[in-house]
């Protein structure tokens, strides 16, 4: 950096911030580090007593923090994002539609233990809403080497760090499972509960098929709704493992692969997930129908996002999978679900 006449330090770039106190009414910074001096500033400048101002003197092999900022923002940046203007060399994401954030978790690790980088985000796997902020990145430094920046973009490549995966139109159907409600004794609460979750996320529910506690009658039932149009089905009920719960049984059988009957999450160990075909079949316990959150909060968007889920997917759910059931539940903004 280097020292120059504040009238002449017009296009400069400075090198600290500039505090302005007004006594009983402010002290604050009135010009960031990183900013760039205009012809209107001069006066402000005089006012604070700076005559003098350290600016960045341009140097072969540097970047200024804004221009890194926007190496940063090539690399984190996927489809459906739009970013901020970069300021005092910060640039941020906000989301362009409804989706699920993903996020390259080597890769954002890896980046910001290189030093100097700074990439912060929301957690990955959770769903964001059009115009949520996603990222925010800078440098620390003013200035920062090209090398290093140039390393960054190497170790990327071409796919971000972040992306959203924008939710699907889909359609459901729902299968109740237990004798009580098949044959009209206890009124039908579960079922309920599920349309109001996957119309949350703009899921199409066709409808409600009731069976009794019969392994066919359920096998028969998840059938039908996939030959009536059904992208995705849910069951309700029936999935511990005394020997009269015939869900599970039921779903194997409508199946052609099985992921998980069993997850490392409270409330919802007993989920099940599997496919038939490219068709998620969900066997939903108990505890969804009377718990605030619960892993199908958990699943339901990664689903409705198309993403194929693995066993992986489920194992890693351990740290974080323990809900708290706070009185006031504030699902997503807690530790639920994130490692």
């Amino acid at each position: 950096m280097k020292l120059i006449r504040t009238e002449d330090a017009v296009g400069s770039v400075l090198c600290h911030d500039i505090t302005q106190i007004i006594p009983g009414v402010m002290k604050d910074a009135v010009f960031r580090k990183g900013h760039i001096v205009t012809e209107e500033d001069i006066p402000v400048l005089l006012s604070v007593g700076k005559e003098h101002l350290y600016v960045w003197e341009n140097q072969e092999g540097m970047l200024h923090e804004n221009d890194a900022a926007e190496v940063l923002r090539r690399v984190c940046q996927g489809d459906y994002m739009t970013p901020t203007e970069a300021k005092e060399g910060k640039i941020e994401l906000r989301a362009d539609c409804d989706g699920l954030l993903k996020v390259d978790r080597k890769k954002l690790n890896q980046i910001n233990g290189m030093g100097q980088i700074v990439i912060a985000s929301r957690h990955g796997n959770f769903p964001v809403k059009k115009n949520d902020k996603l990222v925010g990145m800078r440098v620390v430094p003013l200035v920062i080497e090209e090398e290093k920046m140039n390393k960054v973009e190497e170790f990327c490549g071409d796919k971000p760090i972040f992306q959203i995966l924008p939710f699907h139109k889909m359609k459901a159907g729902i299968v109740t499972t237990g004798s009580e409600v098949y044959h009209g004794r206890i009124t039908d609460k579960f079922t309920p509960v599920v349309i109001e979750k996957l119309e949350e996320y703009g899921v199409e529910v066709l409808g409600s098929k009731p069976c009794d506690d019969d392994s066919e009658m359920v096998t028969g039932a998840i059938q039908d709704w996939i030959r009536q149009g059904a992208e995705m089905v849910v069951c309700t009920g029936g999935m511990s493992v005394d020997p009269d719960d015939m869900t599970p049984l039921s779903i194997r059988n409508a199946s052609n692969e099985v992921i998980t009957y069993g997850a490392p999450v409270l409330p919802g160990a007993m989920f099940m997930l599997a496919y038939n075909g490219d068709i998620p079949i969900m066997g939903l316990p108990g505890c969804v129908m009377y718990s605030k959150r619960t892993i199908f909060d958990l699943m339901l968007p990664r689903l409705v996002a198309g993403e194929r889920l693995k066993a992986e997917d489920f194992t890693v759910l351990g740290e974080g999978g323990l809900c708290l059931s706070c009185d006031i539940c504030t699902f997503p903004n807690c530790g639920f679900g994130k490692a």
